[in-house]
């Protein structure tokens, strides 16, 4: 029989444990679990098809889709919608078959995949696992804009443009 000391002390310990439990996070809630400690995050363990270049952050985005580009299991875009609703490219996703691996750069084999990706600015260093980091493109500070190749776009779509009125 438990005494009423015991049942006070029962109720404030049920309390604590509330509340400790509400504030933490989800990935706490999963590490305080005796299984939570097994998995591991996809892509650190190194025994999937595929290398992952990520370009942005995963957090600007809110859904994701993959789209298969060239042939199938070769080169897979990750592609992210914002909360504005426009989409770009989160991550791409290469075959190991056409890739590899040399002092901490991906370094890729497949021509296709070659050209798709030769946009990245910079190499493509690993973080850990089959997880690798690049950037989409270059950052041009805005004191050097418009670029020559801004200008370039520039003068074409106002010769479209001029050529359109025309027509009419």
């Amino acid at each position: 029989m438990t005494t009423s000391k015991q049942k006070i002390a029962a109720k404030k310990n049920v309390k604590k444990a509330q509340e400790k439990w509400k504030s933490m996070t989800h990935r706490q809630h999963a590490l305080a679990q005796p299984q939570g400690r097994d998995r591991k995050k996809p892509g650190t363990t190194g025994k999937g098809k595929f290398f992952r270049i990520e370009i942005r952050p995963k957090n600007e985005f809110k859904t994701f889709r993959i789209h298969d580009v060239g042939k199938k299991g070769g080169l897979e875009r990750l592609a992210g919608k914002r909360s504005s609703g426009s989409w770009d490219t989160v991550a791409w996703l290469v075959s190991k078959k056409d890739a590899k691996i040399r002092n901490r750069e991906l370094i890729i084999k497949e021509i296709h995949a070659k050209t798709v990706l030769k946009n990245l600015s910079g190499p493509i260093m690993r973080v850990k696992g089959d997880i690798f980091r690049a950037h989409s493109r270059a950052n041009v500070p805005e004191r050097l804009k418009p670029t020559p190749a801004m200008k370039r776009a520039q003068k074409i779509n106002i010769k479209k443009a001029q050529r359109a009125r025309w027509k009419k």
